[in-house]
Order: structure tokens, then C-alpha cells, then sequence
């Protein structure tokens, strides 16, 4: 990984940023390199079980010789916390990695005090457990070497892609940042409905689980096209056949676009208020 020679001080040491930390030294990353700064003592003890990392409570201190500063605070705190930092950082030009969501480019700049380098990215929860899926945008004032730099840690948690405008972040948080709720629904829905047709509660629930882990992995690890997947499974006449035709009377596509710009809508409105 190309930040392995450099310093990376993480400003929050919540299930992320931990996400995160764990997955760079999984890949090599000496923590030595690795700073991480917290109010919560108990966040700051998981965090160094995870290895021999620096841990602090204060803010300042972490970031102090940091060249690569990851934000992971609450969207509600990052503006207090990113303009106490504004003076520790303002002779130097660290790349700012931010993965709060709603909080823009220009509100960060805005609280720094100056046109810093910033990357923000959206990952989703599945990075908990290194399946994450982050889109990345990156501002004018970021160098190609920094560009990279911020690939290599957020990849530590699972595929990483950028976008070309900021303003596509709000799709991202719509399509793969809500997303994973999107399929927990769907779960639910399937084993409560096992249930209707009498199957046990676990039964019915570890199958839903285990046909969505299958389904995925077939879409994810063959060269397939998912809806040529779809019409394999789906023989003329049989119980998919039926089972498809009554989503579509209902409308189920129709819906998951509603449900998608709902969520696009929700995530800009947030931006303008956090900002």
C-alpha cells in the first residue's frame, strides 16, 4: 500500500474508523503509522486491541504530525472538531479524508480556514466486516499521490470507486450507503413470509439469509449479467416465473426507484443542513 510510509491519525475511533485501522494492518501497514484520537476511553481500548496503534484523547495531538488526517466523527460534531484542528494543521498540508456523511467539501475548507486538500467518501456498513462498497470524490487541491494514498485505506475495507462531481455522493448514499438496509428488508420480508407458509421461524430465517449470500456471490464472483442470472433461474411457467410476475404487478421496480430517490432527496437535504 503506498501510505505505508506515511503517518494516518484517524479523529474518531468508532466501528469505521476501527473497520478501517484493522484493515490496513491487515494489509501491512505498521502501526506505528497509525494514530487514533477519541473522547470515549472505551473506544479507544477496542481500538487498541486491534494492535500496537497510538491512541489519545486529544484531537490536536493526533493530527500534529499527521499527513493524512481521516475525519470519522459524527456529521453533528464535525464542525467543532475540524476548527479546533484548523490551527494545528494551517502551516501544513495534509489530505483531509472525510467519511461523515452529508458534511461537503467546502464546509470542511470553510472550517480549516483554507482551500485544503480533501477527499470525502461514502462507505457503507458492510465495510464492518472488509465488504464494504466507497465512493470516493476528491477536490482540486488533491495531488495524484494523495488521490491514491486515500484509495489504499479506504480499500482496506472493500472495493473503493471515485466520482467525478461531488453532487454524485448523494446518488452513492441512495444506491450503496442506504442499500444494505434495502436487502435486510427484503430478508425480513421472505422469512416472515416462509413463516405464512409454515416453515419455523429459524428455518425460515436462515434460509432467507443464506439464499441472499448465494445470490450475491453468484453475482459477484461470476462474469454473468445479473438479469441473464435472473432468466436462468427463472423457468417458463414455473414458481419464479410466478413469483416475478407478481413483483412486477406490484410494481417492485417502480418502487425501489421511488424508495432510491427518496433517499437521493433525503441525502442533499441533509448536506444544506449540515453545511
Amino acid at each position: 500500500m503506498s501510505e505505508q510510509g506515511k503517518r494516518v491519525a484517524f479523529v474518531g475511533a468508532g466501528n469505521m474508523a476501527r473497520s478501517i485501522i484493522g484493515g490496513m494492518l491487515g494489509k501491512g501497514v505498521p502501526g506505528h503509522h497509525i494514530c487514533a484520537s477519541d473522547p470515549s476511553d472505551d473506544c479507544l481500548k477496542e481500538a487498541e486491541l486491534l494492535g500496537p496503534i497510538h491512541c489519545m484523547q486529544d484531537n490536536a495531538s493526533a493530527v500534529s504530525n499527521a499527513e493524512i488526517i481521516v475525519l470519522a466523527v459524527k456529521p453533528q460534531v464535525m464542525g467543532s472538531v475540524v476548527s479546533e484542528l484548523a490551527p494545528v494543521i494551517a502551516e501544513r498540508c495534509p489530505v483531509i479524508i472525510s467519511i461523515a456523511a452529508g458534511i461537503t467539501v467546502a464546509s470542511i475548507q470553510e472550517w480549516l480556514g483554507h482551500a485544503a486538500p480533501v477527499v470525502r467518501c461514502m462507505p457503507n456498513t458492510p465495510a464492518l466486516l472488509g465488504a464494504g462498497a466507497t465512493a470516493l470524490f476528491a477536490s482540486t487541491a488533491v495531488t495524484a499521490v494523495q488521490q491514491s494514498n486515500a484509495e489504499d485505506i479506504m480499500s482496506a475495507i472493500g472495493i473503493t470507486r471515485w466520482v467525478e462531481t461531488e453532487l454524485l455522493l448523494d446518488a452513492v448514499t441512495a444506491l450503496s450507503g442506504s442499500g444494505p438496509a434495502y436487502f435486510f428488508l427484503l430478508i425480513e420480508a421472505m422469512a416472515e413470509a416462509g413463516e405464512k407458509l409454515g416453515l419455523d421461524a429459524d428455518l425460515s430465517r436462515e434460509l432467507s439469509i443464506a439464499t441472499a449470500r448465494g445470490a450475491a456471490l453468484m453475482a459477484a464472483e461470476g462474469d454473468v449479467p445479473v438479469a441473464e442470472l435472473r432468466r436462468r433461474v427463472t423457468s417458463p411457467g414455473g414458481t419464479t416465473a410466478a413469483a416475478l410476475a407478481a413483483f412486477s404487478d406490484g410494481g417492485f421496480e417502480d418502487l425501489v426507484d421511488t424508495a432510491m430517490s427518496a433517499a437521493h432527496q433525503r441525502a442533499a437535504e441533509l448536506a444544506q443542513e449540515m453545511g
